[in-house]
């Protein structure tokens, strides 16, 4: 058994290792990633904010959780987009000719995804401070918000796993990530839910990206969390569990 978990392990670092050296040969992953969300916060902040009645004297700090959360999700695509790569490229089948755990070659993209999306976040949460965001949070709350933020970026990157390997096309295999960007929009991340028609504020309510957004938001403000903490915690790990399941499923069915 230890011998096992030591080969899975060191596999797993050497896919990881991999698939980290194409980010940082490419870094303009990273900087298209962050760049965005960033333009949008600056939008939303210095044009938009002055006439958005989100209830808070800076709106930066009411923003910050679901730019965050953006970040991520338009992150996710590129691991999309790498195993369809690698998939066009005969990659996988020259692996599966090694002596090496199969799973790790899935594990070495999603890993690189935490790490890269983690990068992406901790550069606007830089530029969220130059803007002026504060935070009242202490160090447990710090890091409840990045394991909420981590669980987030696995679950949306095990559905990033599923085009990636399923895909007959570069645009769809990253196109998956549209409708998860539109999310946001639709939820209390730009402003409070009670602003919208009922049954669009219906939805609002009940869709994964408000009640994440609600418990970092609580968790950064020093604020009661109440249930927020345990819904966001049970979207992230569910979507995460089935992602998972699903993708595996179809990476075996292909390798078989």
């Amino acid at each position: 058994m230890e011998a096992t978990k030591r080969h899975f392990f060191s596999d797993m670092g050497a896919m990881l290792g991999r698939s980290m050296r194409h980010i940082t040969r490419s870094m303009d992953t990273i900087i298209t990633v962050t760049i965005i969300p960033i333009a949008m916060m600056l939008l939303f902040v210095y044009v938009f904010g002055g006439a958005i009645q989100a209830g808070t004297d800076n709106y930066v700090n009411y923003l910050l959780p679901g730019i965050m959360l953006m970040a991520i999700a338009s992150g996710t695509a590129y691991t999309a987009f790498r195993l369809f790569l690698d998939m066009q490229r005969g990659i996988f089948e020259r692996f599966h000719s090694m002596p090496i755990e199969r799973s790790t070659v899935l594990w070495g993209h999603v890993l690189t995804s935490l790490v890269s999306n983690t990068i992406s976040v901790v550069v606007i949460l830089l530029v969220a401070l130059i803007m002026g965001f504060r935070s009242s949070a202490g160090v447990l709350s710090w890091l409840t918000v990045a394991g909420i933020l981590a669980l987030f970026t696995l679950a949306l990157t095990w559905i990033a796993v599923i085009p990636g390997l399923t895909a007959k096309s570069v645009d769809g295999a990253s196109a998956f990530s549209y409708p998860l960007l539109f999310l946001p929009f639709i939820s209390s991340a730009f402003v409070p839910t009670e602003s919208m028609p009922p049954i669009v504020r219906a939805f609002a309510e009940n869709q994964p990206v408000t009640s994440i957004v609600e418990a970092i938001r609580a968790l950064l403000s020093s604020q009661p969390v109440g249930n927020n903490l345990w819904i966001a915690l049970v979207w992230c790990l569910g979507i995460h569990l089935v992602a998972y399941v699903f993708a595996m499923w179809i990476y075996r069915h292909k390798a078989a």
